[in-house]
């Protein structure tokens, strides 16, 4: 395995700021290689960038010679490759719960708000601004529902008991995405809590989008 680990991601991508938070709990270095979405028509659609990932989405993940695209592909390797400290619990039901919740997230909402899936929206289809902002909001606040009853079954305050893992990584850019929009929250306190807490906390606060060095005003 490579001595540095190496991020090709970018600011507000929530996927990448999903693998950020993980590789901080991780407590793991490694370097970022700003792939920026819009400049350029988009560098992730570049060749030098379509070489490494065919997927031509971001974030891409290289260890050495092993490339892994997907953020939670990403998130399933760091478990693997390097297993302390966990970011999954011990126990294989409340595991694949927490799973089932960052599926949820990654799969069920981000899908439906993301860059490019807006682009074509506003662009080949013609939304309208506030028709469009609405169809944001509207696929946010209905997942983020379930991820508050979701929460309720867990059995501590965060996902590893007092500990913030897997799916405080994919859940804290999902409302930081729904706070941009001006996403209705009132109805998601245990979800709020979580945010509370985990945003007090280094390896979150570092990988905030306002602090990365691609970051724009």
């Amino acid at each position: 395995m490579s001595t540095e680990l190496l991020l090709y991601g970018y600011w507000r991508s929530s996927a990448a700021y999903r693998v950020r938070i993980a590789l901080n709990l991780k407590g793991l270095a490694y370097r970022q290689v700003p792939v920026h979405l819009v400049q350029d028509g988009g560098q992730q659609h570049a060749p030098a960038y379509r070489a490494l990932n065919p997927q031509g989405l971001l974030p891409l993940l290289v260890d050495g010679e092993t490339k892994v695209a997907q953020s939670l592909a990403i998130l399933e390797y760091l478990e693997e490759v390097f297993p302390v400290p966990a970011l999954l619990p011990a126990d294989p039901a409340q595991r694949a719960q927490v799973r089932a919740l960052a599926l949820h997230i990654a799969c069920d909402i981000h899908p439906l708000n993301n860059l490019r899936v807006l682009q074509y929206l506003s662009g080949p289809l013609g939304v309208a601004q506030e028709a469009k902002d609405a169809w944001y909001r509207h696929w946010v606040e209905l997942g983020l529902a379930a991820v508050e009853q979701g929460l309720a079954e867990l059995p501590g305050a965060l996902s590893l008991g007092e500990r913030p893992g897997y799916l405080e990584a994919c859940l804290i850019p999902q409302v930081y995405n729904a706070r941009r929009f001006d996403c209705d929250l009132g109805g998601c306190p245990r979800i709020l809590e979580v945010v509370a807490r985990c945003e007090s906390l280094a390896a979150f606060a570092t990988a905030a989008p306002e602090v990365q060095p691609d970051a724009m005003p």
